[in-house]
């Protein structure tokens, strides 16, 4: 008989809530594993060591609502929440959600390679409680070096009606972003996101791609570079960032989608020093609105551009005018 290669200890289950009904296997495992990429998760779908009730099934099969899915990751990849007393700057709280201004820098899940000092980690401290929630109560996320609004949730109530309401894009989401070249007027960007052709770290815009629809308007245009103020009425894995680069205007400073640095046509040494140094894409989650899972009332939160982000604004105004 072959020898048992999971640990029961390190099985973990969840069931698929309401939002995930009728997803592709991989794309719920995605959700409710977020610490995972989905093509870990698929990995470990075909080997067996993701099941949908109990049955070994395919990344491409269906899931409904409750079914579970068993996970046994492999152990070198297994990562133990634990709770750390780290600091963490609350914009809203009550029994039911927390809402969170998230600094750049600062990676949301535990994963190989940063285990801990994760915004969970310190969720998980504040409010153990959430501990019994899916993916530790977060329910969307910002990338690591991407600032801003995060919504969570604290109970069982508050986790459904806010996967709910994500699903069903009614709430708000508003970014500030800071790019390369110059629009005409606002806009918006109509375009397919899926994995990238040839990098497995990278998304962009394919043919068969799932919809992705971002808005954007001037904020404020400078001689070349603009501020915009971005809206999302989906979610896919660094949109912006990736339909921005797609239009020819990546973020400034991403490291990811920026492509090969520009020098602007007379740029200041000033200016060259702040765009060349700036260490991250300039994207902060600026506004965030949603319908509280208790009372119903609309609940509207924004959290100011961040110290870095206002620094090459300043520059920009000073050195690149219009």
């Amino acid at each position: 008989m072959e020898e048992e290669l999971f640990d029961a200890e390190d099985v973990r289950v969840a069931p698929v809530s309401e939002a995930l009904h009728g997803a592709r296997l991989d794309a719920a495992a995605a959700v409710l594993f977020a610490e995972y990429s989905r093509s870990r998760l698929s990995e470990w779908i075909k080997a067996g060591r993701l099941l949908l009730n109990g049955a070994q099934a395919k990344p491409r099969d269906k899931v409904v609502l409750d079914d579970q899915l068993q996970l046994s990751p492999e152990r070198e990849d297994r990562v133990e929440w634990l709770p750390e007393a780290l600091p963490l700057d609350i914009l809203f709280e009550d029994e039911h959600v927390l809402v969170l201004n998230k600094p750049a820098g600062l990676v949301v899940h535990p994963a190989a390679g940063h285990a801990s000092g994760t915004l969970v980690n310190r969720l998980l401290a504040y409010a153990p409680e959430m501990a019994a929630l899916p993916r530790g109560g977060i329910v969307h996320r910002l990338d690591k070096d991407t600032s801003g609004i995060m919504l969570a949730a604290r109970s069982p109530l508050a986790h459904k009606s806010l996967v709910a309401q994500l699903a069903d894009r009614s709430v708000s989401r508003v970014y500030s972003a800071i790019c390369r070249g110059t629009f005409s007027g606002g806009g918006t960007i109509d375009a397919p996101i899926g994995r990238h052709p040839t990098s497995r770290i990278k998304m962009a815009v394919v043919p068969d791609g799932k919809p992705a629809l971002t808005h954007y308007r001037i904020a404020q245009r400078y001689g070349a570079h603009t501020h915009l103020s971005v809206s999302l009425e989906s979610g896919r894995t660094h949109q912006i960032r990736v339909h921005l680069a797609w239009r020819k205007h990546p973020l400034v400073g991403d490291p990811l989608y920026g492509g090969r640095a520009t020098r602007p046509a007379g740029a200041s040494d000033a200016l060259l020093q702040a765009l060349e140094g700036f260490p991250r894409q300039a994207l902060h989650a600026r506004e965030l609105a949603f319908q509280h899972p208790n009372s119903g009332a609309l609940v509207q939160l924004a959290t100011p551009i961040p110290d870095d982000m206002s620094a090459l604004l300043a520059c920009l105004e000073a050195e690149d005018p219009a």
